[in-house]
């Protein structure tokens, strides 16, 4: 298990707020697909469109706010990013029809997207000295919260009323705001300093993209958690449907007990490469053992799904520290936000294409589709240790006087 607090004030402060970020968090990521289905009487196939719309909008937004919280701050960027989310969350109550629900959705992902690229000079700065390890403490400390989250989503799917999904909605809001008030505990961190040379050197960075690629295929497994399972569940198995929680339940407790100890071995890009071939394999036999929980017994369905659960989230793991590992040790500190914001677009590229691929395959298709996304998943894990060593050559054949000055050891 994590410690469960960080040693150094500003620590406990991102974490304070990461924590009320992520209750709400998990009331949207366990029943918010379901809301515009069930709620909203949107059509599952609108659903993934408007949601993959969303992530190609939220693709240029994350670049673009982490180089201005290199450059202006990155407490009030990353507060600012967190009311735009609230606001935008909020509206998804007034989503009645595809548009209103493709305005709020692009609204909300963008600010996700922008939030995680400013909250990134933030980890580097009060980190520690491998901010990796904070983020893997973060993102136990995520999973806390939404494991809260999923319980309160859990009661809003087995009661199934338009007031309960709305309740859930405000509710999620609500605790954006809330997270944006706590970060002002934190001191400030003062801008970095313009450098010489181009503005934009991480989209110069043909490796990083690379890499970045790769992490954005793979970050599309996040979403056999939130948008496959939760309607292949309902859909095409007899499982119950409380089950939804209990698959996100485990999957949390699993990442709060071991993700700090899973990022802890992995310490250097090379390891974090091994990690992504690890993750591959993982997600492939999940993605199996997911498909044969069709047509049998609810008893069955739920034993198939809940391994396949536990097995996801070890390639999760995995996955997760070795994307942690990457996007640091391969970033110049003075681009920082710049750097995470362009991995950030991994993200946005699994926020858009993840969606609407998935519910195609698995859903639509059905149990032919889920061995093609696991394999999928199996060859970016093959990928990604070519990626990364010519991102390691690059590194070191490439880099700036600057960027050498920033690496090299102190005196």
């Amino acid at each position: 298990m994590p410690a469960l607090m960080p040693d150094s004030a500003p620590q406990r402060v991102i974490a304070a707020s990461n924590f009320v970020y992520t209750v709400g968090s998990g009331l949207y990521l366990t029943a918010g697909v379901l809301y515009f289905t069930e709620a909203a009487h949107l059509p599952a196939s609108q659903v993934g469109l408007g949601l993959g719309i969303a992530g190609f909008v939220s693709l240029a937004v994350g670049i673009t706010v982490g180089h201005l919280a290199d450059r202006c701050g990155a407490r009030g960027v990353y507060a600012a990013t967190l009311v735009v989310q609230a606001l935008a969350t909020a509206g998804f109550v007034l989503a009645d029809g595809f548009w209103p629900f493709v305005l709020a959705v692009c609204a909300a992902t963008g600010a996700k997207a922008a939030g995680l690229a400013a909250r990134s000079p933030l980890i580097r700065h009060y980190g520690g000295g491998r901010p990796q390890e904070f983020r893997a403490y973060l993102r136990a400390v995520t999973n806390v919260g939404i494991s809260l989250g999923a319980l309160l989503a859990g009661w809003v799917v087995q009661v199934g009323t338009l007031t309960a999904y709305q309740l859930l909605v405000i509710g999620n809001a609500f605790a954006f705001v809330a997270s944006a008030a706590v970060l002002f505990l934190l001191p400030p961190v003062k801008p970095v300093p313009t450098v010489d040379g181009p503005r934009w050197i991480a989209l110069r960075d043909r490796p990083y993209l690379l890499i970045t690629a790769l992490d954005g295929i793979m970050a599309i497994q996040f979403k056999v958690l939130t948008v496959a399972i939760p309607l292949w569940l309902v859909t095409a198995t007899t499982a119950p449907r409380w089950l939804i929680s209990g698959t996100m339940l485990t999957s949390t407790l699993i990442v709060i007990a071991f993700q700090v100890r899973a990022s802890r071995s992995i310490d250097s890009p090379a390891a974090g490469a091994v990690a992504y071939r690890r993750a591959g394999a993982a997600f492939l036999v999940s993605c199996a053992l997911i498909s044969l929980s069709a047509g049998i017994p609810a008893w069955a369905a739920a034993t198939l799904l809940m391994t396949a659960m536990v097995i996801h989230t070890i390639g999760e793991l995995w996955h997760s520290a070795a994307g942690f590992e990457v996007s640091f040790a391969l970033a110049p500190g003075h681009a920082t936000g710049q750097y995470l914001g362009v991995f950030g677009l991994g993200a946005g590229l699994a926020e858009a294409l993840g969606p609407g691929l998935l519910i195609s395959l698995c859903i639509t298709w059905g149990r032919p589709g889920w061995y093609v996304v696991g394999a999928l998943f199996a060859l970016t894990g093959l990928v990604a240790p070519l990626a990364v060593r010519w991102a390691q050559r690059h590194q070191h054949t490439g880099r700036s006087p600057l960027e050498a000055a920033e690496r090299a050891p102190a005196a």
